[in-house]
């Protein structure tokens, strides 16, 4: 017969003891709320017949845009510039590599809290020439309190369903012996369900009139935590 070694690293068995019984329980909660930032990306493109001409336009152009988004002041809560190029167009006929014009093209990416000027906004850039609107993408904060309440209320509801359970034995929870967070689903930055703007395309001013804001219904934010927990009871009397 062998004595136990104290120091023994192997885990305790996952289930519990006849006098000490182990209930495992999984939490879950699912909340919908108001999302707190939108993105929404504006590609700046410019043609010419020359690398310089192209160049040019699209560096006035960049520079408008970025002018326009920043008049919105805090609203605009991140600003930043993404990809950016400058490529030829060959000719379709004839021998060689005979350039038919230059294409050049940017990112930009600008994040608002304000959802009333987002509209404005998104209108008067797809008002600029050449300029294309994406999104919105609607979103929490990394940090929003709803994550926290999610995951609280996930707890709590692994919890009453012990107590249930141990209730249902004719008897009560004695201590918790582990509570695992096996993750909370956050929305991502650019969803996939349907959320972008309507015929935000590359287009020119036709008319010097500013455009009427675009009327934007913000997407309500689907969260998910879960959490699976294991108690100890008193020995019911079976």
């Amino acid at each position: 017969m062998t004595t136990p070694d104290t120091d023994d690293p192997r885990p305790a068995v996952p289930y519990g003891t006849p006098d000490a019984p182990r209930i495992a329980v999984r939490g879950e909660a699912h909340l919908e709320v108001d999302p707190e930032i939108a993105r929404i990306g504006i590609t700046v493109a410019s043609r010419g017949k020359d690398r310089r001409a192209a160049l040019d336009d699209l560096t006035r152009r960049n520079t408008t845009a970025l002018d326009l988004i920043k008049t919105y002041g805090e609203a605009v809560e991140h600003l930043e510039t993404g990809a950016f190029s400058i490529s030829p167009e060959l000719k379709d006929k004839g021998r060689g590599e005979r350039i038919h014009a230059y294409h050049g093209r940017v990112h930009i990416t600008a994040e608002l809290t304000d959802f009333t000027a987002l509209g404005e906004l998104t209108t008067r850039l797809a008002d600029l020439e050449l300029t294309r609107v994406d999104g919105p993408w609607w979103a929490l904060r990394p940090d929003s309190p709803a994550h926290r309440t999610a995951r609280q209320q996930a707890v709590k509801e692994a919890l009453q369903r012990a107590r249930e359970y141990a209730e249902a034995l004719g008897t009560t929870l004695a201590a918790l012996v582990e509570l695992a967070d096996i993750g909370a689903e956050n929305p991502q930055p650019y969803p996939q369900a349907p959320g972008r703007m309507r015929s935000m395309a590359y287009a020119a001013a036709v008319e010097d009139t500013a455009p009427a804001a675009l009327d934007l219904e913000p997407q309500r934010q689907h969260i998910h935590a879960a959490v699976n927990a294991r108690f100890t009871m008193a020995p019911p009397q079976l």
